[in-house]
C-alpha cells in the first residue's frame, strides 16, 4: 500500500466536505456579511470545523467498538447499508438541521455543525479508506501499536490524524471559499453566489453511494 494512501484520499474527503455549502462555510459567509467583518466570519470557521471534527470521530470510535464484536465482513455491510440509507434520505428528503442562528456562540456553532456533519454522514465517508488501509484498527483486529508504512503508530494516534488532517483539509476549503465570495460582495452582490453554485445534495448523496460501493468492496 502506497505511504500516501490513508492521507491524500483523507484531504481530498476533506476538500470535498468543505466545498458543501451544507458543512458551514456559507453560514459562515453570511454571518461575515451580516456584521460586516471579515473577523467574524473567520471566528465562525473555527467551531464549525471543530463540530465537523467530532462528528468524524464520534463515527470511527463507534465503528471501532463494532469491529471488536463483529466480524469483518458484517462491518463492511453495515456500513454500506447506512450509506446507501443516508444517501436516499439526503435525495428524498434533504433537510438540514436547525439550532444556530446568526448570533449563535462559540459552543452553539459547534454543535450545529455536529449535527449537519452527522446527518449528511460526513463521518461515514471516511470509513471505506480506512478499511482499505492494511494494518489499522479498524481493518483489523490488532492491539497496540501498528505500522502505517514508515511510521508506527498506536491506533489512537492514527486515527486522531486521520481526523485532523481531514478537518484541516475541509477548514483550508470552506475557508477559502467564504472569504472569495465575501470579498466577491461588494462588486458582485450575491448575484455571483447565486451564479456560480448549484444544489450539492445529490452530489452529495453520490458520493455516500459510492462510498456504500467501496466498503462493500474493499
Amino acid at each position: 500500500m502506497s505511504r500516501s494512501w490513508p492521507w491524500v484520499p483523507l484531504i481530498l474527503l476533506g476538500a470535498y466536505h468543505g466545498l458543501n455549502p451544507g458543512m458551514g462555510w456559507l453560514f459562515a459567509l453570511a454571518r461575515g456579511l451580516q456584521e460586516k467583518s471579515r473577523t467574524a466570519l473567520l471566528q465562525s470557521l473555527l467551531p464549525i470545523a471543530f463540530g465537523h471534527a467530532i462528528a468524524i470521530t464520534v463515527a470511527l470510535f463507534i465503528l471501532q467498538i463494532a469491529q471488536n464484536v463483529l466480524p469483518l465482513r458484517a462491518v463492511k455491510i453495515v456500513v454500506a447499508a447506512i450509506l446507501f440509507g443516508v444517501g436516499l434520505y439526503r435525495i428524498v428528503r434533504a433537510r438540514h438541521p436547525r439550532g444556530a442562528g446568526m448570533r449563535a456562540g462559540w459552543w452553539q456553532l459547534c454543535f450545529w455543525s455536529f449535527l449537519m456533519a452527522s446527518s449528511h454522514g460526513a463521518g461515514l465517508m471516511l470509513i471505506p479508506v480506512l478499511l482499505a488501509h492494511p494494518g489499522h484498527p479498524i481493518s483489523h483486529h490488532s492491539a497496540g501499536a501498528i505500522a502505517t508504512d514508515a511510521l508506527s503508530m498506536h491506533p489512537s494516534s492514527f486515527l486522531l490524524m486521520a481526523v485532523v488532517v481531514h478537518t484541516v483539509s475541509l477548514l483550508l476549503v470552506a475557508g477559502g471559499l467564504a472569504v472569495l465570495f465575501y470579498q466577491a460582495y461588494d462588486k458582485y452582490g450575491l448575484s455571483l453566489l447565486r451564479k456560480t453554485w448549484f444544489n450539492f445534495d445529490f452530489l452529495w448523496a453520490l458520493a455516500l453511494f459510492v462510498a456504500a460501493l467501496a466498503a462493500l468492496l474493499i
